[in-house]
């Protein structure tokens, strides 16, 4: 019943190895699934979240100081509202990893969870990390752009990373003493990265 959390550099490859684990593992793969479940919740379409996911602002300083009180969660399981914002998506992202989390079983991709789920039981947190020039020849293949263009998906993706970290008022995200494991997929192929992961889940 164990939780995976995923962190990662974007073009890193995460997906990837993400994506083997949980088929080795039998391990529900969550990643663009949460947008999907907080657009259920909230009664607006998935479009609507994304907006609100991509922007961040000073309200997800909540995120990280505080946990939804009872009486919140049943107000938002309760609530028909048809609308979300900053602070509305935050407290459902903590329910839902939360409540993720709690049937197990799971890889959770991103979105905060190594903050979210810290304190869990039988949760273990990887962060991914690979080479500038790397990610970008990932995005450039995986998106089929050019280099200019990848160069800048992969700056910008990392300028955005930055500045919500920022707002939740982190700054550690890339501390490895927050991890049980960080891997420079770089240096390991997606195969030896899977076995080193593997290793540490079994024990």
């Amino acid at each position: 019943m164990a939780v995976i959390t995923i962190s990662r550099q974007f073009g890193s490859g995460a997906e990837d190895l993400g994506k083997k684990l949980a088929k080795k593992l039998g391990y529900t793969f969550v990643d663009k699934a949460i947008v999907q479940m907080i657009s259920k919740q909230a009664n607006v379409s998935p479009n609507f979240v994304k907006l609100v996911e991509s922007q961040g602002g000073s309200k997800l300083s909540k995120f990280i100081s505080t946990l939804v009180s009872k009486s919140k969660v049943d107000s938002i399981l309760s609530s028909e509202r048809g609308y979300i914002d900053e602070e509305i998506y935050i407290d459902y992202l903590i329910l839902i990893i939360a409540q993720i989390a709690d049937e197990g079983n799971a890889i959770i991709m991103g979105r905060g969870s190594q903050y979210i789920l810290k304190d869990h039981p039988d949760t273990f947190h990887i962060l991914l990390i690979n080479d500038f020039k790397n990610r970008v020849k990932y995005v450039m293949e995986m998106g089929k752009v050019s280099e200019k263009k990848a160069t800048r998906v992969v700056m910008n993706e990392d300028k955005r990373r930055e500045n919500l970290y920022g707002k939740l008022g982190k700054k550690d995200y890339n501390d490895a003493s927050l991890y049980h494991l960080v891997l420079n997929l770089g240096r390991f192929s997606i195969d030896s990265a899977l076995k080193q992961v593997l290793t540490m889940v079994n024990q």
